[in-house]
């Protein structure tokens, strides 16, 4: 299978990707404690903790900036043992839970009203890989899934064979997830990893499928897939530096020491990173090597992996390509000659001469392809819609489009893992139909239902409606926006003493070319049938509308991400689904720094802000080539340690070093201490200097997962709980909790 650009950019330690939705995690109150609860022996806090100001500055290209809060960032991280770091942390979470007791109740109320929605006894449809079907399953009230398999050609109703229990892993653990999940083609031997502090530093092991018993082998350190190679005698895999970046590409035998595994590629350049897979016939193993704008890929035979490699093309900035392997061909994806991609065909003998097998086009965006025995796929969007395609060898320009009933709509191929497939599994959803699950019919070319996502609480379609709005920015782009919310909104407002415009809550992301698609979500709910209208800002950065739409939004144009976000605000205002204070806005990681950039900006705005993991430090971190991904980011933000014309405009932005004395709106921020994509103190060093600097007595609440990294704490109900916690700030925040507290300012 083809190594996306996505999955490249991430091996290489260069996304500080946020979900769509959320994915914070908190122990329900009822059944753990989390360990930010206040204790009896350490009485509520009357005030906000204020960090110290401790003076340290440095100077770069003449220009000297002031950092105060630099003794947040505790020097030996990844351990952070200092006393005074963690006590300031602690104290944050205490301040946290002081405030966020008042709605103790109303959050547990919208927990359960969550839950509701959510199928506890749930599972995945089977699906078909060698000579078994596997599918996994959640029982009522697990945490986590359990993993099943059955022979092809069994009884529909006969009983699968437990191969994995997540839940048995996790127990007495207080952060677990499960990463790889890789069968043997033989079937025998399942690899997989798992992270059990949130350092996504995985740990990969061996099961034996057929005694049931753990092999002695074990890969520390682990950032990659599990690949089979050698007839199922062995596994390529990339391990993590002390840095978290993987450079190279190692082979470990089964059975033995893994001091004797074999680098098979090192990557010298430590702004890229390395990541491995198989073809589509899992006769080639390949391995890529890039960052966020240039790649290059090399093939060795899945059989012989220590053989010679074949460098399909050498790397040339600027130049990204994906390769896959069927019959001795090469289809490449790639950008060198046009912007939105185009396929192209090579032969083994000369890898780096492409035919071009579809040109690139302005109006449609190539975004990937899969390799079938007797047809492949492409997929991009036209117009910002998803699109699926059918193609012959024969005559690969005529494409087959496969239809689907809804104009606005989010769809994709699933999990496809037989090169011989007469049916294609797909995913589909749009913000008013649940996530549904189809098998394609290549011959007949009709869709069947297997799956939809059930609702137990119960959920009308029909009383909701969704609009995809173009909203004019600033310097006349116009910007699309998706919105979703009940048909009878003005009777549930007035019902609440709101006349007029009510709530919105606007969401984005905006960077790395993610688009963050208008997809369903259950949660959501909690918003929308309170009144709210929910909107997806598709602003510059993310590659919504083709590539040139991400890169009008990073390096030298990243503002634009900020100003799309503000001014589609401001439009919806203008055009009365709202009013000014009271649009409410979330978003995490790079998505956070978006959150920083428009308070800073436009603070009027805003009635409530969520900054999840914020990546608010922006400079300091770019100019931190010791940081994890920092090398790896130039290509995205500029390097400020070379050019003084990055290190000024990175200033002009980043959110921490622009906090002015102004009145901010009510704030909410989260972060994670194993966090190794955004480190803690970004949102520990933000919140202090909005503390000292701020000019209004509004809430600002920081909350530090002590035991978990960049995506909160683990298992389904956790992080539900967590989004109800959100969701219960921003309503009392609105004065829409049903017994609005008191707001303690700071």
């Amino acid at each position: 299978m083809t190594i996306s650009r996505l999955a490249l950019i991430a091996a290489a330690a260069a996304t500080l990707v946020a979900p769509t939705a959320p994915t914070l995690a908190r122990e329900a109150a009822s059944e753990t404690k989390d360990e930010t609860q206040v204790t009896a022996d350490k009485p509520a806090p009357t005030s906000p903790p204020i960090a110290e100001k401790r003076e340290h500055s440095y100077t770069r290209h003449g220009i000297t900036i002031s950092d105060p809060y630099d003794w947040l960032y505790d020097k030996s991280y990844p351990e952070v043992d200092d006393k005074d770091v963690l006590a300031y942390l602690e104290a944050e979470n205490a301040w946290f839970e002081a405030n966020m007791a008042s709605q103790g109740d109303f959050t547990e109320a919208l927990f359960k009203e969550m839950r509701a929605r959510i199928k506890e006894d749930d599972s995945t449809v089977p699906q078909r890989r060698g000579d078994y079907l596997y599918w996994s399953e959640f029982e009522e009230g697990a945490q986590y899934r359990k993993h099943y398999r059955k022979p092809v050609g069994a009884p529909e109703d006969a009983a699968g064979t437990l191969i994995l229990d997540e839940n048995e892993l996790a127990e007495g653990l207080e952060y677990f997830r499960l990463g790889v999940f890789s069968i043997s083609r033989n079937g025998r031997f399942l690899a997989y990893a798992t992270d059990t502090d949130g350092s996504e530093r995985y740990v990969g092991r061996i099961k034996d499928l057929e005694t049931g018993e753990l092999l002695p082998d074990e890969i520390p350190n682990l950032r990659s897939d599990l690949n089979w190679v050698m007839n199922d005698s062995a596994l390529v895999y990339g391990p993590s530096t002390e840095e978290w970046r993987t450079l190279e590409a190692k082979l470990h035998v089964i059975g033995t020491p893994i001091s004797e595994d074999v680098t098979l590629y090192e990557e010298k350049d430590e702004s890229f990173g390395v990541n491995a897979g198989l073809s589509a016939q899992e006769d080639w193993l390949i391995i890529a090597t890039g960052d966020n704008e240039t790649s290059e890929v090399r093939l060795v035979p899945a059989d012989d992996p220590t053989a010679e490699p074949i460098l399909v093309r050498p790397r040339e900035k600027g130049v990204e390509y994906d390769v896959d392997v069927r019959d001795g061909d090469l289809f490449v994806l790639t950008n060198d000659e046009h912007i939105n991609f185009r396929l192209a065909r090579a032969s083994l003998d000369a890898p780096g001469e492409w035919e071009t097998v579809i040109a690139g086009s302005n109006e449609f965006y190539l975004t990937g392809f899969e390799l079938f025995k007797g047809f492949f796929v492409t997929e991009g969007r036209l117009d910002g819609l998803d699109q699926i395609q059918l193609r012959q060898y024969g005559s690969p320009t005529e494409a087959k489009p496969i239809a689907f009933a809804e104009a606005s709509y989010v769809a994709g191929l699933s999990n496809n893992p037989e090169y011989d497939q007469s049916k294609l599994r797909l995913s589909y959803e749009s913000m008013v139909t649940p996530s549904t699950v189809f098998d394609y019919d290549v011959a007949s070319g009709s869709l069947e239902q297997l799956k939809q996502q059930e609702i137990p609480s119960g959920y009308d379609a029909s009383q909701y409606v969704t609009e995809r709005l173009s909203i004019e920015a600033r310097d006349g782009t116009m910007v699309p926006v998706s919105v979703v919310m009940r048909k009878d909104r003005a009777a549930i407002l007035k019902e609440q003493g709101i006349e007029g415009a009510g709530p919105l809550h606007l969401y984005a992301y905006g960077a790395y070319g993610y688009a963050v698609q208008p997809g369903f979500s259950t949660s959501r709910l909690s918003l929308v049938d309170r009144g709210f209208a929910y909107a997806i800002a598709h602003i510059r950065g993310g590659d919504d509308l083709g590539r040139r739409w991400y890169l009008q939004g990073k390096l030298n144009e990243r503002t634009n991400t900020f100003n799309d976000f503000v001014d589609a605000g401001r439009g919806l205002i203008a055009r009365g689904y709202t009013a000014e204070g009271m649009v409410t806005a979330s978003g995490g990681s790079a998505g956070g720094e978006l959150m920083g950039a428009v308070v800073n900006q436009d603070p009027k705005q805003y009635g409530a802000v969520v900054a999840h993991v914020p990546f608010v430090d922006v400079l300091n971190t770019m100019l931190n080539k010791d940081l994890p991904l920092t090398p790896g980011e130039w290509p995205e933000w500029g390097n400020p340690i070379e050019s003084k014309q990055a290190f000024a405009y990175i200033l002009s932005y980043s959110p921490y070093d622009q906090v002015s004395a102004q009145d901010y709106p009510p704030m909410l921020v989260t972060a994670g201490l194993n966090d190794p994509r955004v480190t803690y103190w970004e949102p520990a060093k933000w919140v202090a200097k909005l503390r000292d600097t701020k000019t209004d007595d509004n809430i600002l609440l920081l909350k530090t997962n002590m035991g978990a990294g960049h995506g909160g704490k683990s298992g389904r109900w956790n992080s539900l709980y967590e989004t109800a916690e959100e969701f219960a700030f921003i309503l009392w925040q609105m004065g829409m909790a049903p017994e609005t507290g008191e707001k303690q300012g700071g």
